[in-house]
């Protein structure tokens, strides 16, 4: 069924253009309607080669104020080989014409609307710098900015890369003590060891921190003890020694507020100011949200809410060496660092082909014999940006899946179907 038609048998009231816009596709378009709906699954899924503008399934003001887990599901999920155009930066083509397989493409979709690939809200594809594919599921909507979880690590990444293009910091900066680029810390009190946490150590998770988690949360509880570079003097205060034996990798949350710490130091103004003066307002970001830690300066490992469309940007910019409609946006030599596998990842849920940069994730995707390097933000549930550089390639994917194994069908379907 068209989109517009489901939304006049719930009581939408329809504008001029609207009606108009119905009964023309209704008229001229019938018969591709009826082709798209041969599907067997048990969603109804339109896979429309039009301007579908008024198609992708909005989220209406009430939507948008609820929470993300009370949300309905869509009924019908939706697929769109023509993206619209949205005045939002994005070029647009058509998928199987400017690239990809189509009918690899298509048949993937349909089965994540059935639930084949567990619980997924979005999947974009871009490839040659056009955006060719657009579908949401579940949870997804167009104009609703959704959860990032752990992605958000590869973004507090690319501020700390802007910081480094804007002259504030310096790549031979990465190898420096962390704590020498916060002046009002009392160095006195901290644990021994703490001038080893580099950047370099704290962006491959590697800072070597060690807290007792209840002392944490209880500190958690008096803002006013951890307010800005305070955060930080805690930390180290309560931290065990830093040492060789405890700079192993260990995934989690210290490491991404330190390194947004020095950039919360270093830029002038705040951390806050310069995410959307130099990275969201620069991209086109306004749908957003970005949590505050409770020390002040924004969360840096979680708490970022974004569209999957603005998620294709931010995966333009990795893919085109930092740049952003001809602007060095980000250092490109960071971004180079950041992006490459710098260390081997051993926590036991991690696949043993990933490996990790500056909070970006890396791994190799072999298709016949040639292998292609793909790197990607993650963050649980099935957030993901996933940049392939050599196929010109990025893809979205958003979700609220516990299992997250999505990756799967990324490298044995979708990648191939953009090698000619």
């Amino acid at each position: 069924m068209h989109k517009l038609s489901k939304r006049l048998e719930q009581n939408h009231k329809p504008n001029q253009t609207e009606l108009q816009s119905f009964m023309n596709i209704k008229t001229k378009f019938k018969s591709l309607i009826a082709a798209a709906l041969f599907s067997t699954v048990s969603s109804v899924v339109a896979a429309n080669t039009l301007d579908s503008t008024t198609l992708a399934p909005m989220a209406s003001v009430e939507d948008a104020k609820i929470s993300f887990w009370d949300l309905p599901y869509l009924q019908e999920s939706f697929i769109d080989i023509t993206p619209a155009i949205r005045k939002d930066a994005l070029v647009v083509g058509e998928l199987g014409i400017d690239g990809g397989t189509k009918g690899e493409i298509i048949k993937l979709a349909k089965e994540i609307a059935n639930d084949k690939h567990g619980l997924y809200d979005s999947m974009l594809i871009s490839h040659q710098g056009k955006l060719l594919f657009e579908s949401y599921y579940k949870r997804g909507r167009v104009n609703l900015h959704h959860g990032q979880a752990s992605a958000t690590k590869a973004y507090t990444s690319m501020a700390l890369g802007r910081a480094i293009q804007l002259g504030y910091l310096t790549m031979a900066d990465l190898q420096k003590p962390l704590i020498s680029f916060l002046k009002d810390l009392d160095t006195s009190k901290l644990a021994e060891g703490s001038e080893k946490i580099t950047l370099h150590k704290a962006l491959t998770m590697h800072g070597g921190l060690s807290v007792d988690s209840g002392k944490w949360q209880e500190l958690e509880k008096k803002p006013a003890a951890v307010k800005g570079q305070l955060m930080v003097q805690s930390l180290l205060e309560l931290s065990a020694p830093i040492t060789s034996e405890s700079q192993q990798y260990l995934y989690g949350n210290y490491n991404p507020i330190l390194v947004m710490a020095v950039i919360d130091a270093v830029v002038p103004g705040s951390a806050e100011n310069f995410l959307k003066k130099e990275i969201l307002d620069k991209l086109g970001i306004t749908n957003y949200t970005w949590k505050t830690h409770v020390s002040g300066i924004p969360e840096a490992g979680w708490g970022v809410n974004m569209t999957s469309r603005d998620m294709v940007k931010l995966g333009t910019v990795v893919l085109n060496k930092g740049k952003w409609l001809g602007e060095q946006l980000i250092s490109a030599n960071y971004l180079v660092k950041a992006t490459s596998s710098l260390v081997k990842p051993t926590e036991d849920w991690m696949p043993d082909n990933f490996r990790y940069g500056y909070f970006w994730y890396q791994t190799d995707i072999t298709v016949g014999d040639k292998s292609y390097n793909a790197t990607f933000a993650w963050g649980g549930g099935g957030q993901r940006i996933i940049v392939v550089a050599a196929l010109d390639l990025i893809i979205v994917i958003t979700g609220h899946d516990r299992e997250d194994k999505i990756f799967t069908q990324i490298s044995e379907r979708v990648v191939p179907a953009f090698i000619e």
